[in-house]
């Protein structure tokens, strides 16, 4: 079996540096002795998903507009933040408030995952909240936001993956750990 070797950084600087988009540009040096001077990395925060179950078992999902691929879709709450200043636990928790208004009294970590590691730097933190209950809130979103809220029952959400209606990776990440962690501990 080959052992395999990170790759060298001989150098690194910003082409981007927004306080929305973060980019550089390394250049590394692979076992082999060659020099790639232009990999580009996305610096990015973090990311919190809750998938949040009310007593009803129903699942509270979130359908909006996503510019980078032009399209509406199905998925999850969720929201940025940067591990330095907020834990993954109470980002899933007030993403879950701001864009839907319903909070749970605990949220169980399901799995950390890389987003994708050959070009961005964050992760994803999967979350399930159980028991999640509507207040009277007000939902507080973003300037690019703007969300409908839907309710769909656990029976359902498979066959809605499989016709391709919830296709958002983190999503699906989220669904099939909390089903196997219900089966698990219920």
């Amino acid at each position: 079996m080959t052992e395999l070797t990170k790759w060298k950084l001989k150098q690194s600087h910003w082409v981007l540096d927004h306080q929305w988009s973060r980019v550089r540009r390394d250049e590394v040096e692979l076992p082999d002795g060659t020099v790639i001077d232009n990999f580009f990395v996305n610096v990015r925060p973090d990311i919190a998903v809750v998938l949040a179950i009310t007593p009803q078992e129903e699942i509270v999902f979130v359908r909006q507009y996503r510019h980078g691929v032009g399209e509406i879709l199905l998925e999850l709450p969720a929201g940025s933040f940067h591990p330095e200043t907020e834990s993954s636990e109470s980002a899933a928790a007030r993403e879950l408030a701001e864009e839907t208004g319903y909070v749970g009294e605990k949220h169980i970590l399901l799995a950390t995952l890389y987003d994708n590691p050959v070009k961005d730097t964050n992760s994803i933190h999967l979350f399930l909240a159980k028991n999640v209950l509507k207040k009277e809130e007000e939902i507080k979103l973003d300037i690019t936001e703007e969300i409908e809220v839907i309710l769909i029952p656990i029976s359902q959400v498979m066959e809605r993956i499989i016709d391709g209606e919830i296709c958002v990776a983190g999503t699906i990440s989220a669904i099939f750990l909390a089903l196997e962690y219900l089966r698990k501990n219920e």
